[in-house]
């Protein structure tokens, strides 16, 4: 794993040239999940949100990767066991070190007459690390 930082000819990719959001991960809450109303414990759902998050920045750095900051988190919608949720991320900015992404969770409910909500969105910041758990420059792409 190279921690050498870019020259002035590599270009890291910009935000935009990324693309539009991306499905990168789907999972099925289960009964372990609920608490004692029957809703999905919000905790499960903000660890869900944190391993779909880090898909984009893990392909970009090219290797390890920890989530620094959750610098927003919006609960839109209870979820509930069955649901089958959606996770959708999109790469709104990118530093030296660092990747903030936005993910939307979708849920499809009801399989007899489905409809599809958005029951959650957040904006994530992780960091490239190295084997120390120093944070390192993103691997230039070639």
């Amino acid at each position: 794993m190279s921690t050498s930082t870019p020259t002035q000819n590599d270009q890291l990719p910009s935000a935009d040239a990324l693309g539009p959001r991306e499905l990168v991960m789907r999972v099925m809450p289960m009964p372990a999940d609920a608490n004692g109303n029957g809703d999905i414990f919000g905790g499960w759902i903000m660890a869900q949100v944190d391993l779909a998050g880090s898909v984009l920045p893990l392909r970009i750095s090219r290797g390890r990767v920890a989530t620094v900051a959750v610098n927003e988190f919006i609960f839109k919608q209870p979820v509930s066991i069955g649901d089958l949720l959606s996770f959708y991320a999109e790469v709104k900015r990118i530093g030296r070190t660092s990747i903030t992404v936005h993910v939307e969770v979708f849920a499809e409910r009801n399989p007899a007459n489905p409809h599809v909500v958005k029951v959650t969105e957040a904006n994530l910041t992780y960091v490239a690390i190295d084997r120390e758990g120093k944070p390192r420059a993103f691997a230039v792409q070639a």
